[in-house]
């Protein structure tokens, strides 16, 4: 029989910084630690919504790589992304969820096909589920960004692997990362055939969520921009998987988005992204905005980002899980644009931070109500 207080979370890339950090500051967080800063769902209009408690979440998912969590834990206090003693006050949480990760794929020479893959890991799912009579696993793809495959591609992207398998086992599935995930021409009809929620894509933590907010300030002062440049400097695992002209191709994707669904164009420019080893997992985000002002004249406004990605998404990725698990179980299918406040790229909605903030509201007021 299951327990219908625990609800799992199963990480693509649950080995990753954002997996690693998810896992310890949900601890942390539940035992008192330190407080819940950055989760929007541990705020006062949350409280009625009947969200699963983050004492009741359960971790496990699928990694390519093989270092432990309480190590990754070591290497991200050492980088200053966990503050000093977590890793060892959380150790035993994270131990516990380093035992259900499970190999990812594909591997280099891995001769499987796309429907052994799927097998595979959704009996890696559907077993987690049953040890741990989890009334429900939300499936949170965090792994690196994969480039786009292109239109004669013969195999599924290893994200589409995974949305389908999450499909298989009969769970909601988000995607935080900008890789294909669900996009593909059958899997989004499938999941809201099958009474899914799904959302997604791509989490915007830094320099998206600024353009979400200055954008909106430009079109209601009809300030016309002319420009808007951006370089990201990062290092870690996103600066070496961004590397890759096709995998930050899709990255920027969504970081345009914003800018042509509130402005009603795309201004000149583009966002550059370099890889810095020696950043590590932090990065610096510089934006340059050329509008123009009252009788012509020539403006310009500029801003920099500096933060670590992990941390500005540990937090995001906690409240999705337990946002789409109670949408749920709620009965709740298909995509979820009332989430739209947590994405690059979201499933339709509005594109001001603003307004989806107030979807957000009203979207946690519903799942109130069908209690």
């Amino acid at each position: 029989m299951f327990d219908e207080r625990r609800v799992g979370v199963w990480f693509v890339g649950a080995r990753g910084s954002v997996a690693t950090t998810a896992v310890a500051g949900c601890a942390a967080v539940a035992a008192g630690l330190h407080p819940p800063t950055g989760m929007v769902t541990e705020t006062t209009p949350f409280r009625s919504t009947g969200l699963p408690p983050l004492s009741s979440l359960v971790f496990g998912g699928h990694d390519t790589t093989s270092a432990p969590l309480p190590k990754r834990a070591e290497e991200l206090t050492a980088a200053g992304v966990l503050p000093h003693g977590l890793a060892t006050a959380v150790r035993e949480e994270l131990a516990a969820a380093d035992t259900e990760i499970r190999a990812g794929g594909p591997m280099p020479g891995d001769t499987r096909t796309d429907e052994e893959l799927i097998t595979a890991f959704t009996a890696d799912i559907t077993d987690f589920l049953r040890r741990h009579a989890l009334a429900r696993a939300v499936v949170v793809n965090v792994a690196s960004t994969e480039p786009a495959p292109g239109p004669d591609a013969e195999r599924l992207a290893p994200s589409s692997l995974y949305a389908a398998a999450a499909l298989r086992a009969g769970c909601p599935y988000i995607n935080f990362t900008p890789s294909t995930g669900l996009h593909t021409e059958d899997l989004a009809d499938a999941f809201a055939a099958g009474g899914l929620p799904h959302a997604g894509r791509d989490g915007k933590t830094g320099q998206t969520l600024l353009r979400s907010v200055l954008a909106p300030m430009f079109v209601q002062r009809a300030l016309p921009v002319r420009a808007w440049s951006g370089t990201n400097l990062l290092g870690g695992g996103d600066g070496a998987a961004l590397a890759d002209p096709a995998a930050a191709a899709a990255k920027n994707a969504g970081k345009e988005r914003v800018l042509a669904d509130t402005l009603g164009h795309t201004p000149e420019g583009r966002v550059h992204i370099d890889d810095v080893p020696a950043l590590g997992d932090w990065k610096t985000a510089w934006d340059h905005i050329a509008f123009d002002g009252f009788l012509g004249s020539r403006m310009i406004l500029q801003t920099i980002w500096q933060g670590c990605d992990s941390a500005l998404a540990a937090p995001l990725v906690l409240d999705l899980a337990r946002l789409v698990a109670r949408a749920h179980e709620a009965g709740l299918s298909g995509p979820l644009p009332q989430l739209g406040f947590y994405f690059k790229d979201p499933d339709g909605g509005p594109a001001a931070l603003a307004e989806q903030y107030a979807a957000l509201l009203s979207f946690a007021a519903g799942l109130g109500e069908s209690r």
